[in-house]
């Protein structure tokens, strides 16, 4: 076996989702693809110019499904994704078959990849913690605390 050939064998192997924007009446007549891996995301548009861009999963931030009346009928929803990809930043998966699901899986590969890079999102609220006191979060593992912000915020009460 070649080595592209192993490369596409691979790359199949890891595939977690893939489908097309669907159109009217739900049907997939869309020369927008996505696939889900369980590192990216790809979303590849065009006929005749073919655009492809990725995001790396862990990258992704917030994601969140909404489905119009239209979509409802045809089976259909579109889920957004806040992400700090330079180049994509907050996109949408269109008009997708069975988008409850694909939001869920999508959720579950952005967390195992999360994890697995040991990348956290701390989201700041003003200054202060989510308990709304202004120290570390001490129901976090020990392992993503900043060993430097206890020193800083001792500093900052003494100064």
């Amino acid at each position: 076996m070649s080595n592209k050939a192993e490369k596409k064998a691979a790359f199949q192997a890891s595939v977690i989702w893939r489908d097309r924007k669907r159109t009217i009446f739900g049907l997939p007549l869309s020369f927008t693809k996505y696939i889900l891996t369980k590192e990216r995301l790809f979303i590849e548009t065009g006929f005749l110019n073919k655009k492809e861009d990725e995001v790396r999963l862990y990258r992704i931030m917030d994601v969140s499904l909404s489905r119009t009346l239209g979509q409802r009928i045809f089976g259909v929803g579109t889920i957004k994704c806040c992400s700090a990809d330079k180049t994509l930043a907050d996109f949408e998966i269109k008009n997708i078959k069975n988008s409850r699901d694909v939001k869920e899986q999508l959720s579950q590969a952005v967390e195992d990849e999360r994890v697995s890079k040991k990348v956290i999102n701390r989201e700041i609220l003003g200054h202060e913690g989510h308990d709304g006191h202004d120290g570390p979060d001490h129901d976090m593992p020990p392992e993503f605390h900043d060993p430097y912000e206890d020193d800083v915020h001792s500093d900052e009460m003494h100064s």
